[in-house]
């Protein structure tokens, strides 16, 4: 694992702007929340040749708490290499606010070796041995699967979508992405990938702190690492990245709820697919929503487009039985309002084109070693999981938001089994609001 904080460089064009650190710039903000002087009074006032001294003198002046600072101090970025898929999905849900991007599957090593140690990711020693066996059988199931398909493909073009006249080269890199996005359910939860995420330091403390507070051993690691690269720009505010009782208290319960019902549901069978769908459209009485929902859809050129109060105001929580970790990975990446998961294995996808009956074996290791690891009530079961994994997924946030992600993940070069998790999320979500029937485009998934 490596972590790599990136600095935030001014353009040329602001050669003439004061440089001032994150933190600096945080203390300036907030002194300027308490006076009417105005910026460049403020600024005028700080010695750029020793702004530890501007810092300190003006936090103690405005004496705020710190989570308010740190959210003045701007875009902090850092990267996470060589983490695994399980840790990648981790940081994005706790870093709610974060702005971010993960290594696809379609460009990372897909091999045993791309895998941290079984003591890094706390395996306990009596079981490495049949884990690196399993990771790496899931591994030759992934290759063997993508050879397959890819000759399925060209043996048989009618099962992959090409576009109108696509060109040779087009037709050879969708029919590579056809067998790789449905072989890629045999991948271990433990691959290594990489992520980069920026936010400021008031959350970046509170997902170090969250990190810390968890018992695996690779996010211990990871906040270890995160808060000494960040100590270098924000020192002062990341003090308040250590782990505490609160946050310790939550994981506990959380793992505990995950084992218990990991334990109750584990299966191999593929679930059947169930969708649930909440929409709460009610308002104060004083402030009643007027807009039609119509008036706030139908001006939009696309998906970008701004939406009215009748949509922005409407809560919407929705929620799968079966989503497999190879979706969940990119729909837990949407920022808005709240994602859970119990992160567990109570069934397992594999797409109609891959035989099931082939890998019954592996599966029935790979459900073996995650039924032992359960009944220990180890968190290093998450690591024993591979991406075809289903498990409940729940998303609450609004329905503009809602209404984003149906349109991005079922339009042009969405993955075929968003489009399908979405699709039926929207139906449900069009039946309770029928009036956005219309102005909701519904894509094909048709490959671009």
């Amino acid at each position: 694992m490596r972590i790599t904080g990136l600095a935030l460089v001014p353009p040329p064009s602001a050669a003439d702007l004061p440089k001032v650190t994150p933190e600096l710039l945080a203390s300036v903000l907030a002194r300027y929340s308490r006076s009417n002087e105005g910026l460049a009074a403020i600024l005028a006032k700080v010695d750029l040749a020793h702004p530890d001294a501007s810092i300190d003198r003006i936090l103690k002046f405005v004496d705020y708490g710190h989570a308010s600072i740190g959210g003045l101090t701007g875009g902090l970025a850092i990267a996470l290499d060589d983490v695994s898929m399980w840790l990648a999905y981790k940081v994005f849900e706790i870093a709610t606010m974060a702005d971010g991007q993960e290594s696809s599957t379609r460009y990372i090593t897909m091999d045993a070796a791309n895998v941290p140690s079984a003591e890094e990711l706390g395996i306990p020693a009596d079981l490495a041995g049949r884990w690196r066996d399993m990771v790496s059988r899931a591994f030759a199931a992934y290759h063997a699967e993508y050879a397959r398909l890819d000759a399925l493909g060209t043996a048989e073009p009618h099962r992959v979508r090409l576009p109108a006249g696509a060109s040779p080269a087009v037709a050879n890199r969708l029919r590579k992405n056809f067998a790789l996005d449905r072989a890629r359910y045999f991948i271990p939860v433990a691959t290594r990938t990489n992520l980069g995420l920026v936010q400021s330091s008031r959350m970046w403390a509170m997902t170090v702190k969250h990190l810390a507070s968890l018992p695996h051993p690779e996010a211990q690691a990871a906040a270890r690492l995160i808060r000494e690269e960040l100590l270098k720009q924000s020192p002062r505010l990341m003090r308040h990245s250590q782990a505490d009782e609160s946050y310790r208290e939550q994981a506990r319960q959380e793992l505990e709820c995950s084992l218990a019902l990991g334990r109750e549901r584990l299966s191999c069978e593929a679930l059947r697919d169930e969708v649930w769908v909440h929409v709460d459209r009610a308002t104060p009485p004083w402030l009643p929503e007027t807009q039609p929902v119509a008036e706030a859809l139908r001006h939009r050129v696309n998906r970008y487009g701004q939406q009215g109060t009748a949509t922005r105001r409407m809560r919407v929580s929705f929620a799968w039985n079966n989503m497999a970790i190879a979706e969940l990975r990119d729909l837990n990446r949407h920022r808005t309002g709240h994602r859970y998961t119990p992160f567990i294995q109570a069934g397992f996808y594999l797409p109609p084109e891959v035989d099931r009956s082939v890998h019954a074996r592996l599966l029935g290791d790979q459900l073996a070693l995650t039924r032992e690891l359960l009944a220990r009530g180890s968190p290093a079961y998450v690591h024993s999981l591979l991406l075809g994994a289903q498990t409940p997924f729940e998303h609450g946030t609004h329905a503009d938001k809602f209404i984003y992600e149906a349109e991005l993940r079922t339009g042009m070069g969405a993955h075929f089994r968003y489009a399908e998790h979405l699709s039926a999320a929207l139906a449900r979500f069009l039946a309770a609001v029928p009036e956005a029937r219309g102005w909701v485009t519904e894509g094909s998934a048709e490959p671009e």
